[in-house]
């Protein structure tokens, strides 16, 4: 039995349009659970262990826990752990005293730990201290002191602890090559940054840094939906930091007052380009499914599978193959996927959600299945579910 076609109102259809949808997100409620726990964290004093892949906001998220804590007005003192050559880490961190070896400066030197008195110490990627060095912050963290190398008499110090890292720390105590009394020292509170891919304020973060490269102009007004839209697919390895390195690429190469596709850095714009039948204006069915996939046939097609499990209705990622050739354009798993899709107003992010995967996979998903952006198509009237 044929389903009736989806009418898309007036009122919608300007919604599509729009570049700032009312239904965008501009905060993300993980990343202001993150925050607001580390404020907590921070104001008893606890060890915060910040984990997460690169360009995250690691240290941006401690320069503000710093700013909000009583110890503001004190120093906060950054060390990267893997930055520093193994054979100067030990007198980096902990200082020295005149003459303590060859080369060492004439009056000594604090050291990190020294330095960070009465304020924040951040060892970033903590996962790359060498282990002797390990054993000595363990110290350091156990007697809350420290002596510099030469020195008779340790130095007494007091400061609060953030440790970041991109590393499996607990892989690293498995395998020996971290020590698990220093973890338990350092994981007094472990808060986990979300990717930028499965944050819901994308649209308000590219945004904010456009206003922030831009200031005189108004942010909505130099990025036009089409280059949005292609932001909003990438699937962003390198996070905040490399969305923040994009902008300020477009906004300094830019010709005019608009941001244009050419505008992107090399190969973004073509890469998620929308499928042919969205540039040919062919007519497709509305939003789909919310099913697991699993391998239909040896030609590495996938499909939307409703008999093996009951997921309650969502994606799982686990079963949906970067790689997969194509999906088998079945009418109902179709029907599930645009369905969850207008629920959430073609909102991207908060439609991956719903079907339980990451917003790249969503964008997957729908240039398998051949279903081009609802924007590329807003001036349709009705659009049919079938095929």
């Amino acid at each position: 039995m044929a389903t009736p076609a989806t009418v898309i109102t007036s009122a919608t259809a300007d919604l599509l349009r729009s570049p700032r949808p009312a239904s965008r997100p501009t905060v993300d409620a993980v990343m202001e659970a993150v925050i607001g726990r580390g404020k907590k964290l921070i104001d008893k004093a606890v060890p915060i262990l910040l984990l997460g892949e690169t360009g995250t906001g690691k240290e941006y998220l401690t320069r503000l826990l710093h700013a909000h804590c009583a110890r503001r007005d004190a120093p906060l003192v950054a060390v990267n752990c893997g930055a520093i050559p193994e054979s100067l880490i030990e007198s980096e961190l902990f200082g020295y005293v005149k003459g303590a070896f060859s080369g060492a400066l004439a009056g000594g030197m604090k050291g990190k730990v020294t330095e960070a008195h009465g304020g924040v110490l951040f060892l970033d990627e903590i996962g790359d201290m060498p282990l002797a060095q390990q054993t000595r912050l363990l110290r350091v963290l156990s007697e809350r002191e420290v002596t510099p190398l030469g020195a008779c008499r340790p130095v007494p110090v007091d400061f609060l602890l953030v440790c970041a890292t991109t590393q499996n720390l607990e892989a690293k105590v498995a395998d020996g090559t971290f020590r698990e009394d220093l973890y338990y020292r350092i994981a007094g509170g472990v808060l986990r940054l979300p990717p930028l891919r499965e944050r819901m304020d994308l649209a308000a973060l590219i945004l904010k840094f456009i206003q922030a490269e831009l200031p005189d102009a108004d942010a909505a007004d130099v990025l036009p939906p089409s280059v949005m839209e292609v932001l909003l697919q990438q699937p962003w390895p390198g996070n905040v930091r490399q969305l923040s390195a994009t902008i300020r690429y477009s906004c300094a190469v830019m010709e005019g007052s608009v941001l244009s596709e050419s505008d992107l850095p090399d190969g973004m714009a073509r890469k998620f380009a929308p499928p042919l039948s969205a540039r040919s204006g062919r007519t497709v069915a509305r939003p789909v499914s919310q099913v697991p996939a699993t391998r239909a046939s040896a030609d590495n097609v996938y499909v939307l599978d409703t008999s093996r499990r009951d997921t309650g209705g969502r994606l799982d990622a686990g079963d949906m193959p970067e790689h997969a050739a194509g999906m088998r354009k079945d009418a109902s798993e179709r029907e599930r996927v645009l369905d969850a899709l207008d629920q959430h107003g073609w909102n991207m992010s908060a439609s991956a959600r719903a079907l339980g995967i990451c917003r790249a996979s969503l964008y997957r998903v729908l240039r398998r299945m051949d279903i081009p952006l609802i924007r590329e198509q807003a001036s349709a009237s009705t659009r049919s579910r079938n095929f």
